[in-house]
Parts: C-alpha cells; structure tokens; sequence
C-alpha cells in the first residue's frame, strides 16, 4: 500500500507554512508532520498537549521554548527537541530572532504508553554524520542514538550526493514508513518526488531509493496499528 501526499494541499495560517497530514490508513501513528516558517518575533503562545511524542527539528534559526515543566531556552538550527505530553503540559514557541526567519518541522507521533509523567530533551545533531548516509535522529530506546520517544518509531535524516542509490530496510517488521523530500528530487521505488513530497509505504520490508539529484531526506519508520 503507498500514498504519495504533496505540500500543497495543506493547512496553512499566518504565522506557518503547510502542514502535511500524514494518512491514518498509510502510517497509524502518526498524526502530522508541520513544515513552518515562522516570521521574526512571532509564534504560538501558550496552549496545551496531552498524550502526545512531539519531535521538532528547527533547520533555520532560532526556537524559543517555554513549558509547564520549567524548560525555557533557545533551540538552535540543527538541534532536535523531544517533548512527551503525557499527562499534560503547556508550552509555548517563538522566533527568538527579530530579524531572521526561522524554519522548523514538527513531528506528532501517538504514544504507544498513556498518561505518563511529561519530559522533555534537547540535543544538538551532528550534520556529518548524515552526510550520503542516514543518522538515526528518533529511537524507541532511551540511550540510543538521538532523541527517544514513547513509540516503536525511528526517524532518519540524511543528505546525498546526486546518482547515489539507497537501500533503507525496516527496523521490524510490519511497519510502515513515510518518506519525506526535504530538498531535491529522488526516485522512491519508481515515484519521483521532489521538494516538500512524502511518500507513504507499508507491506514491503525495504525500500529503495536513487537520488535524482543533490537529496535531504526525512524517513519515519512507525507501526501500522
């Protein structure tokens, strides 16, 4: 089963640019992947989460973060924060710049663990280590590498060289994975997508890609159900 979803049938407000909703029938759990630009000095100000694996990767600029459980401070591009809603918390995000756009995707996954006590992290990625390969950026293991969530989900980022071909095979079996374009153009098992389109997949055990030309590329590896 696959579904190719495009940019541009999106919701979109004043402060953000579209967010794709990831098909329920294509990858379950997850519920959405926002793709924003927020103009300088604006945001979204205090409102609530519950029950909720919120991963959010700022690729430009400068996030500021407040929270519930007395987390305040800046994320900064290429760093990723993880915050577990559990029971409930309130948070708030703005630019932090005046000057400067920022640009972030946030990921919502439903947690596999119900009315947990809330937590939160932060770390910075190292971009070499995605470089014509991918760096597992979300784990369902607390002390693997990158951030770790309340999901059997793993999220990868890489960057790739034009030409090159890829062979991503799943972490566990009936899973499905969503495969989305950050930049540039890649053949995804004979779908071309470029810029901003996601590719959903389920019933297959791996998947290849040939990058068409220079490539970043998100990969979400959740379960079906």
């Amino acid at each position: 089963m696959d579904m190719v979803i495009s940019a541009g049938s999106t919701r979109i407000t004043p402060l953000v640019s579209p967010t794709i909703t990831i098909p329920r029938k294509c990858i379950s759990v997850s519920s959405g992947l926002n793709d924003d630009t927020v103009a300088p000095g604006m945001g979204f100000g205090t409102h609530p989460h519950d029950n909720m694996e919120i991963i959010t990767l700022v690729m430009e600029g400068t996030l500021e973060h407040k929270d519930s459980m007395g987390n305040q401070g800046v994320i900064n591009a290429g760093e990723i924060q993880v915050m577990s809603a559990g029971t409930g918390i309130t948070h708030s995000e703005f630019n932090n710049s005046k000057d400067e756009q920022l640009k972030l995707f946030q990921i919502w996954v439903y947690p596999n663990k119900r009315n947990v006590e809330p937590r939160y992290d932060q770390i910075k990625l190292n971009p070499a280590d995605r470089n014509n390969k991918l760096q597992q950026v979300v784990s369902p293991h607390p002390g693997k590498e990158g951030v770790w969530i309340y999901q059997d989900a793993t999220f990868f980022l890489g960057n790739f060289d034009e030409g090159l071909d890829v062979s991503f095979s799943l972490q566990k079996k009936n899973n499905g994975v969503y495969i989305f374009i950050i930049e540039g153009r890649a053949d995804v098992e004979g779908q071309i997508l470029d810029r901003r389109d996601g590719y959903g997949i389920s019933e297959t055990d791996a998947i290849n890609i040939k990058i068409e030309q220079k490539t970043e590329i998100l990969i979400m590896e959740v379960p079906m159900g």
